[in-house]
């Protein structure tokens, strides 16, 4: 396995961000990983998806936001964090343009990441996968924040624990029922960081992205 620090240039406001290349020696595919609003890119469960995805022959580019790069607690807003989401793309692309690129993120990255793709249908990925999509506050449930995946075209996979707080179990389903192109995984007992217990997550999370990704992109 090949790892490797990069920066990644956002724009000459914002500025540079770090990222982390993580890879199998012969990767099938590229993705994209942006963290939570809680954690940068060297979380731990960052660093542990990443390094089971690459077990499965996947390549990870995971990255922080600008508010993580320079230790801030309050998230970007929407137009910073979707530019730092675009020039992970692009990143992306250029260190392996042969292979097929999908865009996932945990939490708020994910969220971020998605509307990225609704506003930008001509981007190059092949699919977005939500590690926990944030559907609603905590105790606050609600839909209004998944009205723009209606726009997106293609592929969606949600890896959704029954115990997540940020997207109650009815309205996440009912949520992926009204979308064709979105698969809802279900992820018994697992809340939103995804504990559960003493099982084995993360490796779940690889697996099920291994999964759909077969399903959906020949790599």
């Amino acid at each position: 396995m090949h790892t490797q620090s990069i920066k990644l240039m956002v724009s000459p406001s914002i500025g540079e961000v770090s990222g982390i290349y993580v890879a199998p020696e012969e990767p099938r595919c590229i993705l994209t990983l942006a963290h939570g609003a809680g954690g940068g890119m060297s979380h731990p469960f960052m660093e542990a998806l990443a390094d089971s995805l690459a077990t499965l022959a996947i390549a990870t580019l995971r990255f922080n936001f600008p508010f993580s790069e320079h230790g801030k607690a309050r998230p970007d807003p929407p137009a910073a964090a979707q530019a730092t989401i675009a020039a992970a793309i692009a990143q992306a692309h250029e260190l392996h343009p042969d292979l097929s690129l999908f865009v996932s993120g945990k939490s708020f990255g994910g969220r971020m990441s998605s509307q990225y793709l609704a506003a930008n249908p001509d981007s190059i990925a092949k699919g977005v996968i939500f590690y926990g999509f944030p559907l609603h506050p905590a105790g606050k449930p609600a839909t209004d924040r998944s009205d723009h995946l209606r726009s997106l075209k293609i592929p969606m996979l949600f890896l959704q624990g029954t115990k997540d707080a940020l997207a109650t179990w009815a309205l996440i389903e009912a949520v992926c029922q009204s979308l064709p192109a979105a698969s809802l995984v279900k992820l018994e007992g697992v809340d939103h960081s995804f504990k559960a217990g003493r099982a084995d997550v993360i490796s779940l999370l690889a697996s099920e992205t291994r999964q759909w990704m077969d399903r959906h992109e020949k790599i």
